[in-house]
């Protein structure tokens, strides 16, 4: 599977921006969609996923952003409203894949968001 991230830009606060993320390959055994972001010096982490019809979201951004699937276009969006600075962070899409009994995660290249005025 690849990932191929898109969307990030500069935006002022309380702008909105919409993250994509186009998987192509061997798709069908994607069981997850995941956001992570990252800022210099800090881990990664979690802030959405997408499994099935359920979502999950951190703290941080919950009632802010919005995960969504376009499974036909295998594409997952993730919808940021009411920017903060705080925000500002490399967003990275991150795919849990199940072949068999084998698990694995895949990652594609991080977009960055800036969130300044």
């Amino acid at each position: 599977v690849q990932l191929q991230a898109s969307g990030g830009g500069l935006v002022q606060p309380g702008g909105s921006l919409r993250l994509s993320c186009v998987a192509s390959g061997s798709v069908n055994d994607i069981y997850a969609w995941n956001w992570y972001r990252q800022v210099p010096g800090d881990q990664r982490d979690l802030i959405a996923l997408i499994s099935g019809g359920s979502t999950w979201y951190a703290d941080s951004v919950k009632g802010r952003f919005t995960i969504s699937r376009d499974s036909a276009k295998n594409t997952v969006y993730l919808q940021m409203s009411t920017l903060k600075p705080e925000d500002t962070a490399t967003y990275f899409c991150n795919v849990n894949r199940r072949t068999g009994s084998q698990y694995t995660t895949q990652w594609g290249q991080g977009t960055q968001v800036t969130v300044s005025s």
